[in-house]
């Protein structure tokens, strides 16, 4: 079945928002899995980044970051920017040329949860210390 009427006008102007954003995009870049190519500190970060992969025809979408949800607040906390796996190279290399994404081609790392199992070991130790000394007193 066509997907165009037969011996209809081609559509220059987009009907609407949707329809222009979906003109954008490039087919080859629609396959595969998500993938997290970037972040954003806050919901307008994360669209402004969508913004720019769209332009180079790149879809993309936003999640909230593991462990941010909070209904009260619902366009603040960070965001992940995904998208599928045949357009993640070129998305990580429009990021790179605009600064936004990781530098060295390195991946970006989550948190070290080694690192910060010290720190609250380490001020446990330190609350614990300061107190005993202030008993003592």
């Amino acid at each position: 079945m066509p997907l165009v009427v037969p011996g209809a006008e081609p559509i220059d102007t987009p009907l609407s928002a949707a329809h222009e954003k979906a003109r954008k995009i490039n087919p080859a870049f629609t396959e595969g899995e998500l993938v997290r190519v970037a972040g954003g500190r806050n919901q307008a970060e994360a669209e402004f980044i969508q913004g720019l992969l769209l332009e180079e025809g790149v879809p993309s979408m936003l999640r909230r970051t593991a462990g941010f949800d909070v209904p009260d607040f619902l366009a603040a906390g960070p965001r992940d920017v995904l998208v599928p796996q045949a357009g993640a190279e070129t998305a990580r290399e429009v990021l790179m040329q605009a600064e936004l994404g990781p530098q060295g081609g390195q991946a970006s790392r989550g948190p070290r949860p080694l690192v910060l199992a010290g720190a609250i070991l380490g001020g446990g130790l330190a609350a614990a210390l300061l107190a005993w000394l202030l008993q003592g007193a």
